[in-house]
Parts: C-alpha cells; structure tokens; sequence
C-alpha cells in the first residue's frame, strides 16, 4: 500500500471513462429538466388563460383584446422558453441549410443533364 494514496481508482482510464459518464449523465439530467420544466409551464399556459379567458369574456364580453391579452403575452414568454429548451433547430432541423443547398444543386444538375440530352 502506497503512502498518501488518495486515488479512488487504481486504473486512470477508468477513471476516466466513468468521468465521461457521470458528466453524459448529468449533461442528460439537465436537458429532460429542462424539458420537463417547459412541459410544466405549457400546462399551466393553458390552464390559466382558458380560466382567465372564460372569466373576462363572461364579464366584460368576449369582444376586443382584452380577454386574450395574457394569452398573447404570456405566449410571447413561452415561445422563448421553447427556443431556449429546443433551440431554433427544432422544426427545420440542424443541417437544414446544407440539405437545402443540396437540394437545389441536384435539380441544378437533373436541369444541365436534360438540357444536354436533347441535343
């Protein structure tokens, strides 16, 4: 036994290996409470401004803005929080602009190879 060993692991590839894998664990804890947490606000999004919508709109009439105000503002915030938790990515995806490109210069292609066909 060494003197002043403080060492958990004897083999530092492990060590480190089971780093990576607390640090991918936390990484993944973060993001599905992150996604959690978005998920929660959108409930309570929904909740809250049918109550309040019905509530006005029984009172004061559901004509103008004002039933819908908090529904819109409010929304506003939540669609930053879904950017903040999906990123912008989420509906065209990350590569979107490479495909595209792609894309274009495949039918750019399919038109040259047409063109010099009929000749």
């Amino acid at each position: 036994m060494e003197k002043y060993s403080i060492e958990p692991y004897k083999d530092n590839a492990s060590f480190e290996n089971d780093f990576r894998k607390e640090e991918a664990y936390l990484r993944a804890k973060k993001r599905v409470e992150a996604i959690s947490g978005f998920y929660w606000h959108l409930a309570s999004y929904i909740i809250v401004n049918i109550f309040l919508i019905l509530l006005i709109g029984f009172n004061a009439g559901f004509s103008g803005f004002g039933p819908y105000a908090t529904a819109f503002f409010w929304g506003i915030g939540l669609v930053f929080h879904f950017i903040g938790v999906f990123g912008f990515n989420f509906l065209l995806g990350k590569n979107w602009e490479q495909r595209k490109i792609e894309e274009y210069m495949e039918k750019e292609r399919e038109k040259y190879n047409e063109f010099n066909s009929h000749e």
